[in-house]
């Protein structure tokens, strides 16, 4: 459950049937002649992605049998990104493009869409995992704006079910590789299926009543639903500025009343406004919840959707007062070779 933070601030906190776009189209997904067109001709795949998130999910399940490159820079606000001309000639090349959707992503889509070759396909990874009827709409994202909080692969849920649906495009796509896709996509869910148990381990030892989240940025709405936590309040308003004045008086009130211990700001949001309303409430400013920005350098361990996950997890924990010591000893290694190209 998300509840108000504040009255003016803060309202809330920040199937098995594939449901293909195709060159902008909604229609079923093309036939399997024209789907392994590139396979039948011994052409390699190239698959376009959005946020590192998911470039590392395709990575993962890909591995070095397509070309897989990743279009939103690592830090940049995903909710705002213009992509520039020239990505348009990377788009013009891809025979599939996996989006988060949910309208993250709304100019790099319509981008898509405008330079998409004939047989290639777009698909939103989003609103083919996650039905209308659950959206979950929160101050950043007002029902009234009819775009929900997209953020879905912070739980790991949701993240093993963008990993079906691009797992059954590649097998689709591909076919001659269908059983290398196929293995990777059971060893990612083995994985991402312990990073929720050991999460599920190391909850609990957060003091009684402590597993509450008070955020810059809302990122976590569907995985505090499913994992039993409360997310207070996000500070950041849905036009991605500083909130105003009073709206920080009325805050500070609500965190002292409140007794929040901590203030988890984002790395790729940065705010001297929470820096300030911790000094002034006495919580505690933890400024690094990494929301699509994957820990350490490409081709490094931790540079991956388990590493970032397991990363925000472990900061989370500790910054309420548990213990890790299951996240702690999670291998968050990509099960495949990531060979993508993460832009920079």
């Amino acid at each position: 459950m998300v509840l108000p933070l504040s009255r003016a601030l803060l309202a809330a906190a920040l199937l098995p049937l594939a449901l293909t776009a195709a060159c902008g189209s909604s229609a079923d997904p093309p036939s399997a002649a024209l789907a392994s067109a590139s396979s039948t001709t011994g052409a390699r795949l190239v698959v376009v992605t959005t946020v590192a998130p998911i470039t590392s999910i395709a990575a993962n399940i890909i591995g070095d049998k397509a070309d897989v490159t990743g279009v939103v820079p690592e830090g940049t606000n995903s909710h705002t990104f213009d992509p520039p001309p020239q990505i348009a000639k990377t788009l013009e090349r891809a025979d599939v493009v996996f989006v988060n959707g949910l309208q993250l992503e709304e100019p790099t889509f319509e981008l898509a869409e405008a330079n998409a070759k004939e047989g290639s396909e777009i698909l939103k990874l989003g609103d083919e995992s996650l039905p209308e009827s659950e959206y979950i709409y929160d101050f950043s994202f007002p029902k009234e704006d009819g775009k929900p909080n997209p953020h879905l692969w912070t739980d790991p849920l949701y993240a093993i079910k963008y990993a079906d649906k691009i797992k059954d495009a590649m097998v689709r796509r591909d076919p001659a590789n269908a059983g290398y896709y196929t293995g990777n996509h059971r060893k990612f869910v083995a994985k991402a299926t312990v990073l929720s148990e050991a999460l599920k381990t190391d909850q609990p030892t957060i003091p009684a009543g402590g597993k509450e989240l008070l955020t810059y940025h809302d990122a976590y709405a569907y995985f505090a639903k499913d994992y039993g936590w409360t997310v207070i309040g996000a500070v950041q308003p849905s036009n991605f500025e500083d909130p105003q004045p009073k709206e920080i008086a009325d805050l500070v009130d609500q965190i002292k009343e409140k007794k929040v211990p901590v203030i988890f700001g984002s790395e790729v949001f940065p705010s001297k406004v929470l820096e300030q309303i911790a000094k002034e409430t006495g919580a505690r400013y933890e400024d690094t919840l990494r929301d699509d920005d994957l820990p350490g350098e490409p081709g490094g361990p931790e540079h991956s959707w388990l590493g970032l996950m397991r990363y925000d997890y472990v900061t989370m924990i500790k910054g309420l007062g548990g213990t890790t010591k299951a996240l702690e000893a999670l291998d968050t290694t990509d099960v495949a070779p990531d060979n993508a190209d993460y832009p920079q």
